[in-house]
């Protein structure tokens, strides 16, 4: 599978397929799945009608993030392996910096796939495990995390959370994730977005970074630690997907 890459943010890439999303179904409002909801990041939907739902596991710092959301019209917390997830009920699935922390990480998606109507759209951000930052969240030991967090991230930030960096959080992993699924990705960006980049200390962060990509002789890059990914399923129902 190629991989394409697009010079727009984020941002507006996620905007500008949920728009041409809502768009072919001028009569209906869009339904939109946020799995991952304890990651305060609201899609811009301004203008677009449209139901959200979220769900996120269970845990004390993803409870209070969550809950406090004002753009969820439902929310259900739990075990991500076993969260009813209605089939083909959804539109659009947004995934924000969900699958670097959760075990079984393609077993899940395969769940919340099953969900996505045909024609659907994923929109996925996630911390790519084979950039520098990543090395870094992914080997650090839990005790040192919990210390240095709040010395590190901006205020109010949510975590720390458990890192397990699967196979599928890097371009790769992804890229052959929905080779096998036949899922096609239709953009694909990098950007630097690490709460340990934005916080006090990211100046010293990005040294830090830095110094990983010199000792990896570059395989470890840190010019970026995201990637932003959209992804339609097709319309074929022939096609392999749960």
């Amino acid at each position: 599978m190629s991989e394409v890459r697009s010079v727009v943010s984020r941002d507006d890439i996620f905007s500008r397929r949920i728009r041409e999303q809502a768009a072919g179904y001028p009569d209906r409002r869009l339904d939109i799945l946020v799995a991952g909801c304890g990651w305060p990041e609201p899609l811009d939907l301004d203008g677009v009608k449209a139901r959200v739902t979220g769900i996120d596991e269970d845990l004390p710092t993803l409870r209070a993030s969550a809950g406090s959301r004002k753009d969820l019209d439902a929310l259900a917390l739990g075990d991500l392996r076993s969260v009813p997830v209605p089939p083909r009920a959804f539109d659009v699935l947004h995934v924000p910096f969900l699958l670097e922390r959760i075990e079984h990480p393609e077993l899940v998606l395969d769940r919340l796939l099953a969900g996505l109507r045909p024609g659907g759209l994923l929109l996925l951000r996630i911390r790519d495990r084979a950039s520098a930052y990543g090395t870094c969240d992914r080997l650090l030991p839990p005790a040192l995390r919990r210390l240095l967090w709040p010395r590190l991230v901006p205020e109010g930030a949510v975590g720390p959370l458990l890192p397990f960096y699967g196979e599928v959080t890097s371009r790769e992993g992804m890229h052959s994730y929905c080779l096998t699924r036949g899922l096609m990705v239709t953009d694909d960006l990098s950007a630097t977005s690490g709460p340990a980049l934005e916080g006090p200390r990211g100046g010293l962060v990005r040294l830090v970074c830095a110094a990983v990509e010199t000792a990896s002789r570059g395989r470890r890059s840190a010019s970026h630690d995201e990637i932003t990914m959209v992804v339609r399923k097709p319309q074929n129902h022939f096609a392999r997907l749960i």
